[in-house]
């Protein structure tokens, strides 16, 4: 019989992603048949897995993360509701890895809730044909009381994958003892009944000054707690813009390694307001030597080596978004290799036509950009796959000669004005013009070449300082230990009631 373990949490954010992977990993490596489970995510970071039915579609990136640190291929069916964010209170909804339509939350609980759950309960069945433990991550907090009759992530995935439940709390943010505490206390009965230990997320510090909490925690609640992790980043890609910097700020996310800041090239990254799979740049950010910057949209551009434009859950109220900032003329006037992602290479291009189908009230073509001579057109089919393309390095890869390795999930095409005047570097859904390079290739930097690529490009603006002293590469630091493994080593001490483990 396969054994369900549901990581819910006292609210977003506190570490139930990373618990979830570790564990995957830990019984993976324990010799046990593994699989990940959410029954409901809400992200606009997404990824091409399989589906039910042989096709490609969508799951949330943390479940994607998750099966691979199962050993096991990644399935729609371990994120069969996907909720994608797209403005306005509206929400893409996508059951079993394909699009149903965009909703606002009362007509998806009122009208879409009940086929979601019946898709939830399908795949869980579907997993525990062939798994030995299913690891199920819930969502937000599992103590919404006003949400406890339609929570599907946590009461009904508990309900009907029979599932024993660990709670996460992070210490971190303050108030540890109480929010589990609380946590327990408003869960509803039968969830609580289900609860076999808690999990203390985020600690630094000494231990032995822990310790009196959690034995008046576990005397008040008659819960145990089954492990306090440290406080440490595996390096897992993130499931949601909550983790990048809070807004205005200008912090840098990457490596810490031998190269200063005032050395390090610079990669800005503007913020979208409807940004998706903003994780398409943590590989980039984890080479030694490169610093990416999420820069709020009124930031100047002269201070970097690069600028990457990330993919959009709406590309046109996006694009107005930026253009109102002065972003086209700074990247008009920006010299260095520029870069755009799904969304972002539409907004490179010369306009958007059919816009009215990405959400936004618009007759006509909307102008982008100009700085790639395409338009894009919006279609109502939504292409989602995962792809290989043979690679003509060009742009800002110039000298690749590798096939490049990714996935896709856009609506609408992109093509050249001019076919005979446009070279396509990655396959027909790209274009590059000069220093400038777009494609709808997501996972574009999770390829070593392009990577290395990249970097030569980023250093040839400092005045040949680094294009010619052998280190145009990563400066072979790329890592030898799997995040997913580090995952594991965290969530170690967990004491977990499985045999074996």
């Amino acid at each position: 019989m396969t054994e369900t373990i549901l990581v819910v949490g006292t609210a977003s954010h506190v570490g139930k992603s990373t618990v979830v992977a570790g564990l995957c990993r830990r019984l993976a490596d324990a010799g046990y048949d593994v699989a990940p489970f959410k029954a409901q995510n809400m992200s606009n970071n997404a990824r091409v897995a399989a589906t039910p039915d042989g096709e490609w579609g969508e799951v949330g990136v943390s479940q994607y993360v998750q099966a691979r640190a199962a050993r096991t291929a990644p399935s729609t069916d371990h994120n069969p509701v996907l909720l994608k964010p797209s403005g306005d209170g509206e929400s893409q909804l996508i059951v079993d890895g394909t699009a149903v339509g965009h909703y606002e939350a009362g007509t998806y609980y009122d009208e879409h809730w009940d086929r979601a759950r019946e898709a939830a309960a399908a795949a869980h069945d579907r997993l525990a044909a062939d798994a030995d433990v299913i690891v199920a991550e819930g969502a937000g907090s599992a103590a919404e009381v006003n949400l406890h009759d339609r929570d599907l992530a946590n009461v009904e995935a508990a309900r009907f994958a029979d599932a024993d439940v660990l709670v996460v709390g992070d210490i971190e943010r303050g108030g540890v003892f109480a929010s589990l505490y609380g946590t327990l206390e408003l869960m509803p009965a039968a969830l609580r009944e289900r609860v076999r230990g808690c999990v203390i997320t985020k600690f630094r510090g000494d231990r032995s000054l822990l310790a009196p909490g959690v034995e008046e925690l576990e005397r008040l609640t008659d819960v145990p707690v089954l492990g306090v992790l440290p406080y440490d980043d595996p390096g897992l890609p993130e499931e949601d813009s909550v983790s990048l910097p809070p807004q205005g700020e200008r912090a840098v996310v990457g490596d810490d390694d031998e190269v200063s800041d005032a050395d390090a090239l610079r990669v800005g990254v503007p913020r979208l307001p409807r940004a998706s799979n903003v994780t398409d740049f943590e590989p980039l950010a984890r080479v030694p030597g490169v610093r990416v910057v999420y820069l709020p949209a009124d930031a100047a551009l002269d201070a970097f080596d690069g600028i990457v434009l990330p993919g959009s859950k709406n590309t046109v109220d996006d694009l107005r978004t930026l253009r109102a900032a002065g972003v086209g003329e700074r990247l008009r006037a920006f010299d260095g290799p520029i870069v755009g992602v799904c969304g972002g290479y539409q907004m490179l291009g010369e306009r958007i036509e059919n816009a009215h189908v990405e959400g936004a009230e618009t007759e006509g073509p909307v102008d982008g950009f100009g700085l790639l001579p395409v338009r894009t057109t919006f279609s109502r089919e939504k292409r989602v796959e995962r792809t290989t393309v043979p690679a003509s390095g060009a742009g800002p890869l110039a000298g690749l000669d590798a096939a490049v390795a990714g996935y896709e999930i856009h609506m609408g095409d992109t093509e050249p004005l001019d076919a005979a005047a446009v070279e396509r570097p990655l396959g027909p859904q790209s274009a590059v013009a000069g220093d400038v390079l777009g494609t709808y290739l997501h996972g574009l930097f999770e390829n070593e070449g392009v990577r290395r690529a990249f970097r030569r490009a980023l250093a040839r603006g400092r005045d040949g300082a680094r294009s010619s002293d052998g280190h145009t590469g990563d400066g072979g630091h790329e890592a030898t230990r799997s995040p997913y493994d580090d995952a594991a080593e965290l969530v170690s001490e967990i004491d977990l009631w499985l045999d074996g483990v």
